[in-house]
């Protein structure tokens, strides 16, 4: 599934050894047109001029531990982001801030072309989604039950982004494609991808960059409580409107040379740089338990950020023969920087007090370095054996600085809530996987990873220290039975790990807003999750259809917990529950309803329990939670296409309350003007319903948090594709309304 010369980094998923229908290989893909025909010997019947045989892409790709989904289709991917594309991938939730989700656990590791992404870790990750453009993408990936070949970081699985395959045939050849697009409200984006080869050398790269204002309007109704009674002691309502206008550019250059016909070296140098100011204010007021208004304040102010990441990949790969015996060694580095200053004003109203004004500084930076050895070996026996070594060293560096004083040019720092604090987190792994055929419908995989993880965290601030070392093992288990050339049965088994953010495990208290602060927590313990899959699949001609029950038991899992330390102000800081399981069923299917008109659907059900009995506020919850997304592309001429989309999220269970369920629906249309051209037209979030709400409801505080982020958003753009002769077809749409055949 991954572009030639993308696994090297982390060995692609095992495939089964018995060919499976659902195999790459026996996908249906797009062929090319065929030359024409020759003038035939005397006394034959004549031929017609040019004989194009057309297949459609298959939109899901499935193997023994992973389902592949195309953005061929997704209209939301031409002109959105990343996160856009995400909320139409089946078991994937996105939220309106850019926190990603698998089934219902937002403990997801995003990997690209099966290698960690230095820009899609970290506390910036939900930033970055929202604004990587989606359309140097062709694939996404999701792994639930990966193989030991990848890290068992991220308790709710792996998400793969896949880029588009660029390289041309051999020879000198140049292709590429040119994407403007114009946008509501001042937004637009525009994009550049290309290749170029000449003999042994492969010249490929993107480009791009992407503007796109936000308005926000927030309110927050919050209750104090007496402990004894119950009874609402104070109430606390804000109502706030935030406008923003954020950028992004987005560059890669990578360069593949063959030193041998067995050997190959590739580098890659990327840059991302994300910048945005935006302003607001809000109203403030606390209320006595008859309603008498006892504080009233405004709070005006504004905040720029900077956001910045560059990285380099060396690669070598040998190949030994034509069997797949081969040897991959990969070297990454990659520089993050986030700089934020947001300056504030509040004007007391009841009482009337002088101005007080406030300066929040945040400065955080951290590299990343990454090694990656991988060997694949085919055995006599039919099998293939995988063996790899890993090595992941993050190396964060934060400073913030909070200042408050009368005279707006003259701000003494606060020690209180000024920090800075230094870690660094190494991860030391060992893998292997075997798999083979052990009957003519039976296969499967075993795997075994072994970690070393070491973490140290020091304050710079107050002087104190804390670490973190242990050994885990994690192994992993796939079994595919093929019950005829149309159904298989899959089960399988992975033991997973989700570690603390250095961020997470910081003690020192940061200021959000006048009642809101938050803190990390040095005793945070890493969550483990065991998770157990069985799934049946269908897949006839264009047809798919996939079921699949799943179980996650999670121990220590990681939620937020909000305290009251006194004055109507909260803190919260992340801990540690003592259990959450997950059981549940997801229903996929794919098909054709006419031959004009297709439909992707998928369904989510799961029941959630929550231990939380140790969680200060918190109880044990429980609850059944229900996501699911539609899609119908239609095709009324060859050269038109007409999709709806539209997802529903469910709502979450959190230790102290839940975060609301919401969704969004989505239009598109894209015409072929000629070969090379075509127009699009998309609107996202069609009826401005996709919302973030949170509620807590604790024995010393009830809230309830809203925010209406106003994502709806209208564009038109070109996209145009220039030279030719792909060494691989790339994702595309079907123009074709005939047939697809099986």
């Amino acid at each position: 599934m991954l572009p030639a010369g993308a696994a090297l980094a982390q060995t692609p998923a095992p495939r089964p050894a018995t060919p499976a229908p659902q195999a790459p290989a026996q996908t249906q893909t797009p062929t090319p047109p065929q030359p024409a025909a020759q003038t035939p010997p005397s006394g034959q019947a004549a031929t017609v001029g040019d004989v194009v045989v057309n297949a459609r892409a298959s939109d899901v790709r499935t193997s023994i531990d992973a389902t592949s989904y195309s953005l061929a289709n997704d209209l939301q991917a031409v002109t959105g982001s990343v996160a856009d594309a995400l909320r139409n991938v089946p078991s994937v939730d996105v939220d309106p801030e850019g926190n990603v989700s698998l089934r219902g656990d937002s403990n997801v590791t995003i990997l690209v072309d099966g290698r960690p992404s230095g820009i899609l870790t970290g506390p910036g990750r939900g930033q970055a989604l929202i604004q990587l453009p989606a359309s140097q993408y062709a694939r996404i990936e999701v792994m639930t039950n990966p193989s030991a070949a990848y890290s068992p970081e991220g308790s709710g699985g792996v998400i793969n982004l896949i880029t588009k395959p660029t390289a041309p045939k051999p020879g000198t050849q140049t292709t590429g494609s040119i994407r403007a697009n114009v946008g509501d409200n001042g937004r637009w984006n525009a994009g550049l991808s290309g290749s170029y080869q000449k003999d042994r050398l492969t010249l490929s790269g993107d480009l791009s960059y992407r503007t796109d204002p936000t308005n926000i309007h927030m309110t927050r109704l919050r209750e104090q409580l007496d402990p004894v009674t119950g009874a609402v002691v104070s109430t606390t309502s804000v109502d706030q409107r935030i406008e923003s206008e954020q950028n992004g550019a987005f560059g890669r250059l990578t360069a593949e040379y063959k030193l041998t016909d067995k050997t190959q070296v590739t580098g890659e140098l990327r840059g991302v740089v994300f910048d945005g100011e935006g302003s607001g204010g809000g109203l403030f007021e606390t209320r006595n338990a008859a309603g008498a208004l006892t504080s009233a304040y405004r709070r005006d102010g504004g905040q720029d950020f900077n956001f910045k990441n560059w990285g380099v990949t060396g690669r070598v790969l040998h190949r030994f023969d034509d069997s797949g015996h081969e040897w991959s060694n990969e070297l990454r580095y990659d520089s993050n920087s986030n700089d934020s200053s947001g300056p504030a004003s509040t004007l007391f109203l009841t009482p009337a007090a002088a101005t007080l004004y406030e300066r929040t500084a945040t400065d955080v930076n951290q590299v990343t370095l990454g090694f990656t050895s991988a060997y694949v070996r085919p055995l006599s026996d039919g099998g293939k054996l995988r063996l790899g070594y890993e090595l992941n060293d993050q190396r964060p560096d934060q400073e913030v600085v909070f200042s408050r004083g009368p005279i707006e040019n003259n701000l003494p720092v606060v020690p209180g809530l000024s920090s800075r604090f230094k870690a660094r987190q190494t991860v030391h792994a060992l893998y292997a996987t075997y798999e083979r055929s052990l009957s003519e419908k039976l296969s499967a995989q075993a795997g075994l990873r072994l970690e070393q993880a070491d973490i140290r965290i020091d304050d710079l601030t107050g002087g104190t220290s804390a670490s973190q070392d242990y050994f885990r093992a994690y192994p992993t288990a796939h079994v595919q039975y093929k019950m005829s050339d149309e159904q298989t049965l899959r089960a399988s088994y992975s033991r997973r790990i989700q570690r603390p953010q250095p961020s997470q495990l910081n003690p020192l208290v940061v200021y959000q807003d006048p009642l809101n602060l938050r803190s990390g927590n040095p005793d945070l313990q890493p969550q483990e999750t065991d998770s157990f899959e069985f799934m049946w699949q269908l897949r006839k001609g264009q047809t798919f259809y996939q079921a699949t029950a799943y179980l996650r038991d999670t121990d220590k899992a990681f939620t937020d917990v909000a305290s009251d330390i006194g004055g109507g102000v909260l803190l919260t800081r992340p801990e540690n529950l003592g259990s959450r399981r997950d059981m549940g069923v997801e229903l996929v299917a794919n098909g054709r309803l006419h031959p004009t008109l297709r439909y992707n659907a998928a369904v989510n059900v799961f029941q959630q329990e929550i231990d939380a009995a140790g969680i200060p506020g918190g109880r044990d919850r429980d609850g059944t939670m229900a996501s699911g997304r539609l899609s119908l592309n239609w095709q009324p001429t060859p050269k038109d296409f007409v999709q709806v989309t539209g997802f529903w999220q469910g709502e979450s269970l959190l230790a102290q309350g839940k975060r609301e369920a919401g969704g969004m629906v989505n239009l598109g249309y894209r015409r072929k003007l000629n070969e090379t051209l075509s127009f699009n037209f998309t609107a996202r979030d069609l009826f401005n319903s996709f919302n973030n709400t949170v509620t807590y409801d604790t024995p010393l505080f009830r809230e309830r948090s809203e925010q209406d982020i106003k994502l709806r958003a209208f564009y038109v753009g070109l996209t145009w594709n220039f030279g030719g002769g792909q060494r691989r077809q790339p994702e595309q749409f079907d123009f074709s309304t005939g047939p697809t055949g099986g």
